[in-house]
């Protein structure tokens, strides 16, 4: 992947974007996002993640983060690679998924042209960093990331989202910036 599309400048900020292949609903079940906040969880407590605004949509996660040490990219990497591993399995496992078929043929044929994935493929293979370098960009991505499912119509206020740092519940700690 080339330099230019990784967070890979140290103790920097980022707004970051995680889709799946596809942009497939997967983010539909509780079950699949709670994995999703133990893994952030984990990457809070053990690789120095700060996450300083966040929503888990149907497709995709955006993030508002950054890393004290080591590269945000590597952090990433390491998320993007373990993830699947784990969401799959719960996919293929879960009685009440119909779409777990189709679900598995997508994945494996998005990684057939991929020489970095051997049988599946979950993550775009880019996560969209963009380098906040001021407060201005860092509010309106913020309000970007607690506007999203408002402006997709699934609440009608953002505090609402259970996926969302909007949300007071929130199961992430949250940096202040």
């Amino acid at each position: 992947m080339s330099e230019r599309r990784k967070a890979n400048v140290l103790e920097t900020t980022y707004f970051i974007t995680l889709p799946v292949v596809g942009w497939l609903d997967i983010f539909i079940r509780e079950e699949y996002s709670d994995i999703i906040i133990k893994n952030l969880q984990f990457c809070q407590k053990n690789k120095d993640l700060e996450i300083y605004a966040y929503v888990i949509m149907t497709s995709h996660i955006h993030l508002i983060c950054r890393r004290n040490k080591g590269l945000l990219s590597d952090m990433l990497r390491d998320f993007k690679s373990y993830t699947p591993k784990i969401l799959l399995e719960n996919i293929l496992e879960n009685p009440l998924e119909s779409r777990k078929n189709w679900l598995k043929l997508v994945f494996e044929y998005e990684a057939k042209y991929q020489s970095m994935n051997a049988k599946y493929m979950f993550w775009q293979k880019t996560s969209f960093p963009i380098e906040l370098t001021n407060w201005e960009m860092f509010e309106q991505k913020m309000n970007y990331i607690h506007q999203n499912p408002v402006v997709s119509g699934i609440v009608t206020d953002a505090s609402y989202y259970n996926y969302s740092s909007a949300n007071p519940l929130s199961e992430l700690k949250m940096n202040v910036y």
